[in-house]
């Protein structure tokens, strides 16, 4: 038989519940507008049931609140994630990649390519109507000046955004490292306060509000499960061990978090020709092992940022190892077998057999056609017979494979239309070599001769005069790339120019024929013997502005329309990609709100259902008291 005051005890339970679900209603109003907060809700079950020896058997004794939980589905947590990485991967491919295509574009206010170089060619027009004019002459060279030095801008423009790119990969791997020890701390104190029967819901909510911090950097994944008790595996013991992946490896182990640093690359570990110095690999520092950015099936912003700064779109070195000394690895097979496409740097790393070798220098052999049929590269490490051995036959390639058109690719790409271009200006300009091997010599009646009677050197070199010559015999022989002496036209050797080191970024004119015009030669050795004022020579380079093939397939004049093109393809794609998946984050936002936010109607209904419920329940208190009342006081004699 239950106690006389036991519907008291009823009521109290109601009143007590009601009590904390106004409580809990009004902490979910309070944070409708806290960012990462979700909505939180009391549970509640009946009391256990109270025997009594009556006919019905057990008799309810009220409600009892379980505890406050917060409303989160790990399923839309997840969809979230996953789709923030993608976000994350393409907003900021589309923010380097809309800077880049500024880079080339050109309009009223921004004189770009087409317009120099159409300038150019009109001053060589004008040229080769008065090829002894002083003042024509210095036009055409100013405007040629003008067309290295829009390269040279171009390239510091790229430069400059790879630094750029560099500096925030770090920022990056701090933000990686503050959210990775932030996590753990939460994960221990979530941990100490469920322990102890409660529930850190707030607490929670920062971790996961962090990790949705951290899907927009790298490819998140999350794994909680339960700590059980080694005695007793039914028992719950209210911990949880929490593991942070980030791209496929840990980097919360529940209280425990890894670090990331960022390490400089050394100069002979450069993996394109034109990288900056110093550019930063990503490492753990628990061991010092390479952390991946880039594995195919992720996305964030720091994948992207690698893809930008390193993208070369896969068109780095790939051959065969066909010999190998203690020093020394010789490839042949080669993917690249033009002078001018080589975009090796002069020191780099070289990737076979899982293996990493770096090289200070390197050698390459041509066949009769100027074709690269071999190279050898001059390694700092000392090879055993058996390494050598376990080389031969192995695939080869220079620096990384980054498949994606970043800046190195744009640089190999100016690189090439400025080796082609600059070749084939200086071969006319200059002609066939004189031959001072025999006596008398034999003077050459197609060398270019300027208006001094003076041989014409090369007109574009390399400014800085950086590695860009080596002796006439190198078309039947052997290069060394540590052979190179760069010299300009104010040089008196004689040299067959290889134009593998000429970059935008140090292509120019010869300083003496920039201060001298009429150095600049219109017409060869044979006219100008005759004493013609003749413009030949400027014929010949005519066909250079779009008749004579040189970049692509196509003229000089359809460089900017195809790196104009990559750049604008890959600029659309990221921005229809950005706009898709910024509208599924908006779906997937909705589908989350729709469980775990706060709505301030829903909440309205909840309070003043709640608080129904409350005074229904201090209403039956006020009933039993006038029961009790009556019990007590007016019953009996």
């Amino acid at each position: 038989m239950s106690s006389t005051f036991f519907g008291l005890t009823i009521a109290a339970s109601g009143l007590n519940t009601s009590q904390a679900q106004i409580n809990t209603t009004a902490n979910n109003i309070s944070n409708v507008n806290t960012t990462g907060y979700s909505r939180q809700v009391v549970n509640t079950v009946a009391s256990s049931a109270l025997r009594c020896y009556q006919s019905w058997g057990t008799t309810g004794t009220g409600v009892e609140a379980t505890g406050v939980t917060q409303r989160r589905d790990l399923y839309y947590d997840e969809k979230y994630w996953n789709n923030q990485s993608a976000l994350g991967f393409y907003d900021k491919k589309q923010y380097y990649m809309a800077q880049i295509e500024d880079y080339f574009n050109e309009n009223n206010n921004n004189a770009g390519f087409t317009t120099i170089y159409t300038k150019m060619f009109n001053a060589m027009s004008t040229l080769q109507g008065s090829p002894g004019d002083d003042t024509v002459r210095k036009q055409f060279i100013s405007n040629a000046k003008q067309l290295t030095e829009y390269f040279n801008q171009l390239a510091t423009k790229l430069d400059d955004l790879q630094s750029s790119i560099n500096d925030e990969i770090k920022t990056a791997v701090d933000d990686i490292n503050a959210i990775s020890e932030k996590v753990a701390i939460l994960t221990k104190q979530i941990n100490t306060i469920e322990q102890g029967g409660g529930r850190a819901n707030e607490l929670r909510d920062q971790r996961a509000l962090l990790i949705d911090n951290l899907s927009k950097m790298v490819d998140v994944k999350v794994q909680e499960t339960e700590v059980l008790n080694s005695n007793d595996p039914d028992m719950y013991t209210g911990a949880t061990y929490y593991t942070v992946y980030i791209n496929g490896q840990i980097l919360v182990d529940t209280y425990e978090h890894n670090t990331l640093a960022v390490k400089s690359r050394e100069l002979d570990q450069n993996h394109n020709q034109t990288d900056i110095d110093g550019l930063y690999e990503i490492v753990w520092s628990k061991d010092g092992d390479r952390f991946n950015a880039t594995p195919s099936s992720s996305g964030g912003s720091l994948k992207a940022m690698f893809e930008v700064r390193d993208g070369n779109n896969n068109e780095n070195m790939h051959a065969t190892v066909t010999g190998a000394t203690a020093n020394s690895i010789t490839i042949t097979n080669l993917s690249i077998d033009d002078i001018n496409e080589l975009n090796m740097p002069t020191r780099g790393s070289l990737d076979t057999n899982n293996t990493e070798y770096t090289y200070d220098s390197f050698s390459f052999d041509t066949d009769d056609k100027g074709k690269v049929k071999s190279v050898t590269f001059y390694i700092n490490q000392t090879l055993t017979v058996a390494e050598q051995n376990n080389l031969y036959g192995q695939a080869l390639q220079v620096g990384d494979d980054v498949d994606y058109m970043g800046i190195p690719y744009y640089q190999n790409q100016m690189n090439l239309f400025l080796r082609n271009f600059c070749e084939r200006f200086n071969h006319i300009e200059i002609g066939p070599e004189d031959d001072y091997t025999v006596d008398p010599p034999i003077l050459s009646p197609d060398r270019g001769y300027d208006l001094n009677g003076d041989p014409m050197n090369a007109f574009f070199i390399s400014r800085d005069k950086i590695d860009l010559t080596v002796e006439h015999q190198m078309r039947e022989g052997t290069i060394n790339a540590t052979m190179y002496s760069g010299k300009d036209s104010s040089d008196d050797t004689k040299k067959y120019e290889s134009y593998y080191l000429m970059t935008a970024k140090n292509v120019g004119i010869a300083t003496a024929t920039d201060k001298d015009s009429s150095k600049f030669a219109t017409t060869t050795r044979e006219n100008y013997n005759s004493g013609v004022d003749a413009a030949d020579l400027v014929v010949k380079l005519q066909a250079l502005q779009s008749k004579t093939k040189l970049f692509r397939g196509g003229g000089g004049n359809a460089f900017l329309q195809c790196i104009y093109s990559d750049v604008t393809v890959d600029t659309q794609e990221c921005k229809i990609f950005q706009t898709n998946f910024t509208n599924i984050e908006k779906t997937i936002g909705n589908q989350r709100t729709s469980i775990s936010g706060v709505d301030e109607d829903e909440e309205a209904l909840d309070l003043m259902k709640f608080q129904n419920a409350y005074n229904l329940a201090s209403k039956c208190i006020s009933t039993f008291a006038e029961i009790y009342d009556r019990l007590i006081l007016n019953t009996g004699v």
